[in-house]
């Protein structure tokens, strides 16, 4: 293939590699690690059809076993962010066995935020680095919407840096998932629409459908719990107030405690980054 011709194609197709395989880097990880901050609008693509999948509902329609179901699914799927990716694999609060990891690592890839090593990965280096330039998603050294949405676009924070999670890379099923981290997501959606399929079929009372089930049950309630996700690193840096005079800052809030099921309280997690519990007090809410 003529230069001229492979050299705009090698970047969307080093893309599509990296969306069957996220371990797929050409060159050396460690370099892009380093390179500057920017958008990579082919990283944009999963998040635009994400959102643009919620549109749907305007041929779908609603009823109330698919919002039921998409509220359910958000709740289920952030205490497998807040209890799972974020207190077992990024600081070992509580521990298990190795069977039990699988299924937690499972139940983690359904939330649709990559792989549970890229996830605790990033998460170590956060606390490491937190509001330093080297934050990934500091809102004080980067803007609000780059802490919230940006910084998932860029190349530099798409390989996992194994090395700093060896305690987690050397279980081989573990690593097999963070690879391969859209296999779980497609397998879910596709169980969500074959639920919406048999309900249409044995319970049509209930007026739903596999089409209309996929939409409210994995589109929105997936995109919904995204932004509830990174409204933890966009705003509680931000907003709320701070109990402890940590290096960073940290701050708690008790509306973002509501929606992320207890890691609003963000000040007191940094202060305390081993404890399993978030809220320290009866009145601080912390369902996870």
């Amino acid at each position: 293939m003529p230069a001229r011709i492979a050299a705009p194609l090698h970047r969307p197709l080093t893309a599509l590699a990296q969306w069957i395989d996220s371990d797929y880097t050409p060159g050396d990880p460690a370099a892009l690690r380093q390179e500057p901050d920017r958008v990579d609008w082919m990283r944009c693509l999963p998040f635009l059809i994400l959102h643009l999948g919620c549109l749907g509902v305007i041929w779908v329609g609603a009823s109330a076993v698919a919002v039921w179901t998409a509220v359910a699914l958000y709740f289920v799927r952030m205490f497998a962010v807040t209890g799972i990716y974020h207190r077992y694999f990024s600081h070992k609060t509580y521990s298990t066995s190795r069977a039990g990891q699988f299924l937690l690592a499972l139940w983690g890839g359904t939330t649709v935020q990559r792989g549970a090593l890229w996830w605790a990965y990033h998460h170590r280096h956060h606390h490491q680095h937190s509001d330093d330039p080297e934050d990934a998603h500091s809102p004080h050294v980067h803007g609000f919407w780059w802490s919230h949405i940006g910084w998932i676009t860029s190349r530099r924070n798409f390989p996992t840096d194994y090395s700093t999670i060896k305690d987690l890379a050397r279980y081989p099923e573990l690593v097999w998932l963070n690879r391969f981290d859209t296999v779980v997501p497609l397998l879910f959606a596709l169980a969500v629409f074959g639920t919406g399929e048999l309900l249409a079929v044995h319970a049509p009372g209930l007026g739903t459908n596999g089409w209309q089930l996929l939409v409210w049950g994995f589109f929105i309630s997936t995109t919904a719990l995204f932004h509830g996700t990174a409204c933890i690193n966009s705003m509680a840096h931000l907003m709320g107030r701070r109990r402890f005079n940590t290096t960073d800052d940290s701050r708690n809030s008790f509306i973002l405690a509501l929606i992320c099921l207890g890691e609003g309280w963000h000040n007191n997690h940094h202060r305390y980054q081993s404890s399993t519990r978030n809220g320290f007090y009866w009145w601080e809410i912390d369902i996870t």
